[in-house]
Protein backbone atom coordinates (compact mmCIF):
# COMPACT_ATOMS: atom_id res chain seq x y z
CA UNK A 1 0.00 0.00 0.00
CA UNK A 2 1.09 3.57 -0.65
CA UNK A 3 0.88 6.21 2.08
CA UNK A 4 1.16 9.99 1.86
CA UNK A 5 2.61 11.79 4.86
CA UNK A 6 0.97 15.02 5.92
CA UNK A 7 3.58 17.70 6.58
CA UNK A 8 3.40 17.45 10.36
CA UNK A 9 3.76 13.65 10.25
CA UNK A 10 6.98 13.94 8.23
CA UNK A 11 8.33 16.63 10.56
CA UNK A 12 7.34 14.79 13.75
CA UNK A 13 8.83 11.52 12.52
CA UNK A 14 12.14 13.36 12.21
CA UNK A 15 12.08 15.63 15.31
CA UNK A 16 9.50 14.31 17.77
CA UNK A 17 8.31 10.79 16.88
CA UNK A 18 6.59 10.53 20.27
CA UNK A 19 3.95 12.96 18.92
CA UNK A 20 2.79 10.39 16.36
CA UNK A 21 -0.08 8.05 17.07
CA UNK A 22 0.92 4.50 17.93
CA UNK A 23 -0.54 3.30 14.63
CA UNK A 24 1.38 5.86 12.55
CA UNK A 25 4.65 5.28 14.44
CA UNK A 26 4.35 1.50 14.08
CA UNK A 27 3.69 1.80 10.35
CA UNK A 28 6.58 4.18 9.71
CA UNK A 29 8.93 2.05 11.83
CA UNK A 30 8.43 -0.98 9.60
CA UNK A 31 9.05 -0.43 5.87
CA UNK A 32 7.75 -3.95 5.21
CA UNK A 33 4.25 -2.61 5.99
CA UNK A 34 4.16 -0.29 2.99
CA UNK A 35 5.05 -0.25 -0.66
CA UNK A 36 5.91 3.44 -0.82
CA UNK A 37 5.74 6.62 1.24
CA UNK A 38 4.97 9.88 -0.51
CA UNK A 39 5.48 13.45 0.58
CA UNK A 40 3.74 16.18 -1.39
CA UNK A 41 6.24 18.76 -2.60
CA UNK A 42 4.11 21.47 -0.96
CA UNK A 43 5.17 19.97 2.39
CA UNK A 44 8.74 21.16 1.78
CA UNK A 45 7.40 24.69 1.32
CA UNK A 46 5.22 24.35 4.44
CA UNK A 47 8.27 23.33 6.47
CA UNK A 48 10.19 26.36 5.20
CA UNK A 49 7.29 28.66 6.11
CA UNK A 50 7.21 27.21 9.66
CA UNK A 51 10.92 27.94 9.97
CA UNK A 52 10.51 31.44 8.52
CA UNK A 53 7.78 32.26 11.05
CA UNK A 54 9.74 30.79 13.96
CA UNK A 55 7.07 28.15 14.63
CA UNK A 56 9.56 25.30 14.33
CA UNK A 57 13.16 24.89 15.37
CA UNK A 58 15.56 22.37 13.88
CA UNK A 59 19.15 21.49 14.76
CA UNK A 60 20.72 21.93 11.32
CA UNK A 61 20.75 24.22 8.31
CA UNK A 62 17.32 23.90 6.64
CA UNK A 63 18.57 22.41 3.36
CA UNK A 64 20.74 19.91 5.22
CA UNK A 65 17.86 19.04 7.56
CA UNK A 66 15.49 18.47 4.64
CA UNK A 67 18.02 16.28 2.84
CA UNK A 68 18.38 14.09 5.96
CA UNK A 69 14.63 14.08 6.70
CA UNK A 70 13.91 12.90 3.16
CA UNK A 71 16.17 9.91 3.73
CA UNK A 72 13.35 7.66 4.94
CA UNK A 73 12.95 4.14 3.56
CA UNK A 74 10.82 4.08 0.40
CA UNK A 75 10.08 7.83 0.59
CA UNK A 76 9.52 9.78 -2.63
CA UNK A 77 8.59 13.43 -3.04
CA UNK A 78 5.50 13.76 -5.23
CA UNK A 79 5.89 16.78 -7.46
CA UNK A 80 3.06 19.22 -8.07
CA UNK A 81 1.86 18.06 -11.49
CA UNK A 82 -0.67 19.90 -13.64
CA UNK A 83 -3.22 17.20 -12.77
CA UNK A 84 -2.70 17.56 -9.01
CA UNK A 85 -2.80 21.37 -9.29
CA UNK A 86 -6.12 21.21 -11.11
CA UNK A 87 -7.62 18.47 -8.93
CA UNK A 88 -6.81 20.50 -5.81
CA UNK A 89 -9.18 23.21 -7.06
CA UNK A 90 -12.10 20.89 -7.82
CA UNK A 91 -12.12 18.45 -4.91
CA UNK A 92 -15.49 16.69 -4.65
CA UNK A 93 -17.88 17.66 -1.90
CA UNK A 94 -17.10 20.46 0.45
CA UNK A 95 -13.52 20.97 1.58
CA UNK A 96 -11.89 23.83 3.48
CA UNK A 97 -9.87 26.44 1.65
CA UNK A 98 -6.29 25.86 2.87
CA UNK A 99 -4.36 25.58 -0.43
CA UNK A 100 -1.60 23.37 1.00
CA UNK A 101 -4.15 20.93 2.45
CA UNK A 102 -6.01 20.91 -0.86
CA UNK A 103 -2.80 19.99 -2.68
CA UNK A 104 -1.99 17.28 -0.13
CA UNK A 105 -5.47 15.76 -0.45
CA UNK A 106 -5.33 15.97 -4.26
CA UNK A 107 -1.92 14.28 -4.17
CA UNK A 108 -3.29 11.43 -2.06
CA UNK A 109 -6.21 11.02 -4.45
CA UNK A 110 -3.99 11.15 -7.54
CA UNK A 111 -1.75 8.38 -6.21
CA UNK A 112 -4.57 6.42 -4.55
CA UNK A 113 -2.59 6.75 -1.32
CA UNK A 114 -3.79 6.63 2.25
CA UNK A 115 -3.07 9.92 3.99
CA UNK A 116 -1.38 9.73 7.38
CA UNK A 117 -2.50 12.79 9.33
CA UNK A 118 -3.60 13.99 12.73
CA UNK A 119 -5.73 16.67 11.07
CA UNK A 120 -9.34 15.79 11.90
CA UNK A 121 -10.73 17.78 8.95
CA UNK A 122 -8.62 15.77 6.53
CA UNK A 123 -9.50 12.47 8.22
CA UNK A 124 -13.23 13.28 8.03
CA UNK A 125 -13.10 14.16 4.34
CA UNK A 126 -14.94 11.23 2.73
CA UNK A 127 -13.08 11.39 -0.59
CA UNK A 128 -9.66 10.35 0.73
CA UNK A 129 -8.53 7.40 2.86
CA UNK A 130 -6.76 8.51 6.02
CA UNK A 131 -5.36 7.04 9.18
CA UNK A 132 -3.96 8.27 12.43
Amino acid sequence: MTYLLDTHVWVWWNVAPERLSRKAAALLSDPEQYEELLLASISLWELCKLLEKGRLGINAAPQEWMREALNMPKLRVSELTPSIAYQSTVLPGSYHDDPADQIIVATAREHEATLITKDARMRRYPHVRALW
